[in-house]
């Protein structure tokens, strides 16, 4: 016990023992700064030194924008536009996946790869009556963007006096005879009308150009998306009028009736009706007699 407090004794001297540190001009030895210390003085002052760095270390890692400077740590700009770039990613695939749909369907109406049918007559009567309880009467600022470039544009102007109606129907593009009927069995998805070289061809319905250009088999070729998602498609034109993206109202001129195309023997005008990517006859819609 007597040797256990000898040796405390021992150990407190020595942190207590004065020690004086002294800063001398080395030319001279003149004396400038001198400290009294002592070991728990240096001790103390160094750990409390520690806790200060250690402390204000993390205040700045935590609190201040300088942790931007630390490797391993992302900026907010940087956090800010990867959210934003994380943001944009999923919308342009789910864009992409719509498009890739949307294509799917254009790709059937051109290459006629077509396995069942679903649609009739009363279906898409029943598909255009509208619930009036439904109906959001506030327009988009798409819609009235687009009413402003209606209304300046005087080609529209004879569709201003046309009366909404309910009730399913379509307007003749052309007024001849039927050379050819709709078939599923030979694959045949239209009718084929026989008209005068260069009749004007008229859009059945008010829609949106999705495809104008020229096809070997079908030479020019139009097709009109309308609401409910419905199609129309006119091949072996002559020359058309339209281009793609443009807005047609009901009974405007898209296209000249011809005969182009490897499929073509003479003049006249192919049509299809398609809803949903299935076709239809378009003759349980549309009176094309004379």
């Amino acid at each position: 016990m007597a040797k256990k407090k000898k040796e405390q004794k021992r150990i407190a001297r020595k942190l207590l023992n004065k020690y004086r540190l002294v800063i001398l001009n080395e030319d001279t030895f003149e004396e400038r700064i001198s400290f009294k210390l002592n070991r728990l003085n240096v001790f103390v002052l160094v750990t409390i030194t520690s806790i200060v760095l250690v402390a204000g270390t993390t205040f700045l890692i935590a609190f201040t924008p300088l942790r931007e400077y630390i490797p391993g740590y992302s900026s907010t700009s940087l956090n800010l536009k990867a959210s934003r770039l994380v943001a944009t990613t999923d919308s342009l695939e789910l864009r992409l996946n719509i498009n890739q749909e949307y294509y799917k369907s254009i790709r059937k109406v051109l290459t006629g790869d077509v396995k069942t049918v679903e649609f009739d007559v009363d279906s898409a009567i029943e598909s255009q009556k509208l619930n009036p309880e439904e109906v959001d009467l506030k327009p988009s600022e798409e819609d009235i963007r687009l009413r402003e470039e209606v209304s300046k544009e005087d080609k529209y102007s004879l569709f201003e006096s046309e009366k909404s109606n309910s009730d399913f129907s379509l307007f003749p593009p052309v007024k001849g005879n039927i050379t050819s009927g709709y078939s599923m069995n030979e694959k045949h998805y239209g009718i084929d009308v026989a008209v005068p070289k260069d009749t004007p061809v008229k859009a059945a319905s008010s829609g949106t150009v999705i495809f104008a250009e020229w096809t070997a088999e079908t030479g020019h070729v139009i097709i009109l998306k309308h609401g409910n998602n419905l199609l129309t498609v006119y091949k072996h034109n002559a020359s058309l009028t339209k281009q793609q993206g443009e807005q047609v109202r009901a009974g405007e001129v898209i296209a000249t009736a011809g005969s182009t195309g490897e499929l073509s023997t003479g003049p006249h005008l192919h049509f299809e009706l398609w809803r949903d990517g299935y076709p239809t006859d378009p003759s349980n819609f549309i009176d094309f007699e004379q």
